[in-house]
């Protein structure tokens, strides 16, 4: 687990172009967790990976340790900073997963800070429900999943798109991606949903440049734990899979279920 998490640190620091700060722009700690602590936590993680980014340091449910996120994982680094777990923790008591819990209030609370004029939103007049849909407007199952946006807004789901280039912003050459470059277009373009959806269907749109949150909206899923697309979140910042049908999606929000672990997402650049 540990080298999976080594090994998606690199990935983002190359993907995005962007490395750790040394957390001097404002502490990320929760209530409970002193400035001593935070920087017990900060010399624990950097004995793994100086490039880790660390978004939220908070007390965890389990006495002794502080849960972590750093560049999309959830960790637990223990209050003397000599120990460190990478996985979910249940409740025995309540049999509830407290990770899932965490992710859902902070996966919540950063995309509550994505402005609506920033996503493309295919929605009926009086939605039900929202969910947010990160996306790479090459990738099969977000091509099909798009295919049925009528019959989602039907079900009364409003579907709210960010972009999310597998292929990452850049090339090993520093160069932007043709996802990347393809997707500002979309997101630069007069009509951007009719944009997003001649995309989908394998129109390339016509090229176009300005200013635009394509990156921003990468390095957020990033933060957020992504690794394939699509990735729907629920209203209360729930994973609730990659490619699910109108029907599969108000069961699972009415359930109360969470789809981390769907095999229906797209692995970053592989398109299978």
């Amino acid at each position: 687990m540990l080298k999976k998490w080594l090994l998606a640190v690199c990935v983002v620091a190359y993907a995005s172009g962007a490395y750790a700060t040394d957390g001097a722009a404002g502490s990320v700690s929760g209530k409970g967790v002193t400035p001593a602590a935070e920087k017990i936590v900060r010399q624990s993680i950097a004995v793994l990976s100086t490039k880790a980014e660390i978004d939220s340091i908070e007390l965890a449910p389990m006495p002794g340790f502080y849960q972590v996120i750093a560049s999309g994982q959830m960790l637990y680094v223990s209050a003397d900073g000599k120990y460190l777990l990478n996985g979910d923790m249940l409740d025995l008591g309540s049999k509830q997963n407290v990770s899932k819990v965490a992710w859902a209030t902070f996966r919540k609370a950063e995309l509550a800070k994505v402005p609506a004029a920033q996503r493309i939103v295919f929605a009926p007049a009086h939605p039900k429900v929202t969910i947010t849909v990160f996306t790479d407007v090459n990738c099969a199952f977000c091509r099909a999943l798009h295919e049925h946006i009528a019959e989602f807004n039907k079900a009364g789901i409003a579907v709210e798109y960010l972009a999310w280039p597998r292929e990452g912003v850049v090339t090993t050459a520093g160069r932007p991606t043709p996802t990347y470059t393809e997707m500002v277009s979309v997101w630069c373009a007069s009509n951007r949903n009719a944009a997003f959806s001649d995309a989908t269907a394998g129109r390339a749109p016509k090229a176009a440049t300005c200013t635009n949150p394509v990156k921003d909206q990468f390095e957020l899923g990033l933060k957020l734990g992504i690794d394939g697309t699509p990735t729907i979140f629920g209203p209360d910042g729930r994973t609730l899979g990659g490619y699910v049908t109108p029907d599969q999606l108000l069961k699972a929000i009415a359930d109360g279920s969470d789809g981390d672990g769907s095999d229906q997402g797209e692995d970053p650049g592989t398109g299978e």
